[in-house]
């Protein structure tokens, strides 16, 4: 393919995630043609990789499969790609302007350390973001906030945090995470009551209606 050749289907790629109903399959194949494409392109011209315009094909592909990873439910994925994302991000950015799914996406895997308790990495990438990102930007400030509520151990506010995402994927790891609060939370009530009200197990677990409540006190054999 050449470098014609991958924009367009980039830019058809592009075009088929945004649209209303995706065809996830189809656009996985296609990013999968786009990877294997500039490998070859580098390969077989090794000073393409000095060529701006060629990087900023390179990031754009990448973050193209970082936001589909997040659309089908894979993490290990969304990681891989944020790491490789790093050097188009962090310090000198291969010499590109800012990408404007850049915060966006850091917020994401900003979320997904959270979620799998992994907070020194969480820090980590807090100290390589500008300080008035960190402040201002709400695709960050949402997972700083979450962060501070979850050291306060204040879950209200972490449940609260669902309905105030700056984007609908952030919806993705903060479900994970809830899961995982209701589950500590679980945990504990298992220890300190007999019983419980209906409406009271409701409220604890952050559950907004009685058919989730009745769907997870079934998985954890409540009776």
């Amino acid at each position: 393919m050449s470098v014609n050749e991958i924009n367009k289907l980039y830019e058809q790629s592009r075009a088929a995630l945004s649209s209303q109903n995706p065809n996830l399959e189809a656009i996985g194949s296609q990013v999968s043609q786009l990877k294997v494409g500039l490998v070859k392109l580098a390969l077989q011209n090794g000073q393409i990789e000095s060529d701006p315009s060629f990087q900023l094909l390179k990031r754009s592909v990448t973050e193209l499969g970082a936001e589909l990873s997040i659309k089908v439910g894979d993490i290990a994925a969304f990681e891989r790609y944020l790491a490789q994302l790093e050097p188009f991000y962090f310090g000198s950015r291969m010499g590109l302007s800012e990408s404007k799914v850049m915060y966006p996406l850091i917020g994401l895997n900003l979320l997904r350390m959270l979620s799998d308790n992994l907070i020194a990495d969480f820090h980590t990438v807090l100290e390589r973001i500008d300080l008035e990102q960190l402040q201002n930007n709400p695709f960050i400030v949402h997972p700083v906030k979450l962060e501070q509520a979850l050291m306060e151990g204040s879950y209200k506010k972490v449940w609260q945090a669902r309905s105030e995402v700056p984007t609908p994927e952030y919806l993705f790891f903060m479900d994970i995470l809830m899961t995982t609060i209701r589950n500590e939370v679980a945990s504990c009530v298992e220890k300190s009551y007999l019983s419980l009200p209906f409406d009271d197990a409701k409220s604890v677990l952050f559950f907004s209606s009685l058919d989730e409540l009745l769907k997870f006190a079934q998985e954890h054999q409540w009776t």
